[in-house]
């Protein structure tokens, strides 16, 4: 398995998500969620039913487990970007599609991909610190001056780390 774009852009957005003060955990699934958001862009959006709806379909857990996620369902906002998401033990988790980004999806779809993640994530965390906090809280921005211009190179250079 190797690195793509895909990876590229998830490990960012998370840098940038705990650069901007949201806890590891959280990070990463903001990190997973825009890197899905991002594909399923490029391929064109389809149709389906409200995220509560496919989350109750999606998820796997007890009913009162479900019926607690439910309740916690809200919209959160990274500058001017807004995503889904649920809180479960008091940690917040971006959802897509019904699907929940948590830890464990964010190291089997990202992390696992890179030889030497924690040099590849101290990476990450450097260039976002080196940007102005504007770009951080500006989805077109980011894409544009962060992730852009550096995707293709960092998939090359954390590929071979």
């Amino acid at each position: 398995m190797g690195i793509s774009r895909f990876q590229v852009m998830a490990v960012l957005q998370a840098a940038r998500a705990y650069v901007l003060g949201y806890p590891l955990s959280s990070a990463k699934s903001f990190g997973l969620n825009r890197a899905i958001f991002y594909a399923a862009a490029k391929k064109g959006f389809k149709v389906q039913r409200p995220q509560k709806e496919l989350l109750r379909k999606r998820t796997k857990l007890p009913e009162e487990k479900i019926e607690e996620i439910e309740k916690s369902f809200g919209i959160e906002r990274i500058g001017d970007e807004m995503a889904y998401c649920v809180t479960i033990g008091g940690i917040k988790y971006f959802t897509i599609g019904g699907e929940i980004q948590d830890e464990e999806k964010f190291e089997k779809q990202v992390a696992k991909r890179f030889k030497n993640f924690e040099k590849v994530w101290e990476e990450a965390i450097n260039i976002c610190k080196n940007v102005d906090k504007g770009i951080l809280l500006s989805q077109r921005y980011f894409y544009e001056a962060v992730y852009k211009p550096r995707r293709d190179y960092l998939v090359q250079k954390w590929s071979n780390m």
